[in-house]
């Protein structure tokens, strides 16, 4: 995605945000974006921003992640996977409802942001700063505004990193709860839903290593194949879900080919 987002998907974004303010006219507007790891949501993000200078915010959920303590707690008191950044229980969910209340009230709140090279939280003094009376926020992540699974799909695993790894369910039932309780309160305040839908769940590994490629390449960092491939096994069992459930409710689905442009927009 180096020439930047299709000009398709971009329009029918501004669509939905037009639609959005004249449906939300006393309160800034919450576009949702959701799409697997890769799939050019971060881009989309900041080139829709872009067009709304002073009167727009950008939050990633990914920047909602808990501290490295208190993962390490969770990861001592339910199971050792929550040590791990990325599914449902990782994020600090009341942080993200303090943050959108005050951007309901019209100040110019601060932003909170995350660290992945340090897998820590920036320092709150360092946040950037929404603009006062804030009229969009685009929120954007993996599982933004996904739903729990049933409990009958917990019960098989669904690749052999969770069944070597959670084969009580323990990990994935936790997720899937934070999902049905914490999480809908934080995704209820989304107002539109724009999901970015790859064609299939096996091409998220070669976007997300394209990603550490890059990141190597600008930093010598980076997780090798190996570690890779275990760190998107934690993520299949939601992203798989969404892919199934999501486009039936979602506002606009973007159907991606490989090279995430747009083959169908819904």
């Amino acid at each position: 995605m180096s020439a930047g987002p299709d000009p398709r998907i971009i329009a029918a974004a501004l669509d939905l945000i037009e639609e959005g303010f004249a449906a939300s006219p006393h309160r800034p507007l919450v576009l949702g974006i959701c799409g697997a790891q890769g799939s050019g949501k971060s881009t989309l993000a900041e080139a829709l921003i872009a067009r709304f200078p002073g009167r727009g915010a950008l939050l990633s959920l990914d920047d909602l992640y808990l501290t490295r303590s208190r993962r390490l707690r969770l990861a001592q008191d339910i199971h050792p996977l929550f040590a791990t950044r990325g599914v449902p229980g990782t994020h600090d969910v009341e942080l993200g409802l303090a943050t959108f209340a005050a951007l309901d009230r019209g100040e110019p709140a601060p932003l909170p942001r995350f660290d992945k090279a340090r897998d820590d939280r920036v320092a709150p003094a360092d946040w950037p700063k929404a603009p006062p009376h804030c009229e969009l926020l685009i929120f954007e992540g993996w599982c933004v505004g996904a739903r729990p699974q049933p409990e009958s799909e917990l019960f098989t695993p669904v690749n052999a990193f969770e069944r070597d790894e959670d084969p009580g369910g323990i990990w994935r039932r936790h997720a899937n709860a934070a999902l049905a309780h914490d999480y809908a309160r934080l995704f209820g305040r989304i107002d539109r839903l724009l999901l970015l839908a790859a064609p299939r769940f096996e091409v998220v590994y070669g976007w997300r290593r394209q990603q550490e490629q890059s990141l190597r390449a600008a930093s010598g960092g980076g997780m090798d194949d190996a570690a890779l491939a275990r760190f998107v096994a934690h993520y299949e069992r939601l992203t798989r879900w969404v892919l199934e459930e999501m486009p039936g409710r979602a506002d606009v689905t973007v159907r991606l080919d490989t090279e995430r442009s747009a083959t169908l927009i819904t």
